[in-house]
């Protein structure tokens, strides 16, 4: 067959591929949510995505990324819910003293 030799390890089941597409998805998910700039959907996005690598890690029984995407997950998930319930403050003086920080280093 011709992927064969580009590609020697296809699923052999459809719930293979099911959790590989899950996998991919998880990936690109939680890559494009370090790109979001409003904080409420890059936690979403996070979740989402981590809950998908989540379910990857239970496939191929590997603990540390059980633990780290868990991790992550549950993070996203905390933060999110502070911001919607309106728990999750900003240092005012903290944004400023960075947006004055930047214009020091460009004289």
């Amino acid at each position: 067959m011709f992927l064969t030799n580009l590609l020697p390890n296809l699923p052999s089941s459809t719930l293979e591929t099911i959790i590989y597409v899950i996998a991919a998805l998880g990936v690109v998910l939680t890559t494009y949510a370090v790109f979001l700039e409003v904080e409420r959907r890059q936690d979403l996005v996070f979740f989402v995505g981590s809950v998908c690598l989540f379910v990857y890690a239970l496939y191929i029984n590997n603990v540390v990324f059980m633990t780290v995407s868990a991790g992550l997950g549950l993070a996203s998930l905390v933060e999110f819910i502070e911001i919607y319930l309106g728990l999750h403050k900003y240092d005012t003086n903290e944004l400023k003293r960075i947006k004055t920080l930047g214009k020091y280093k460009k004289q």
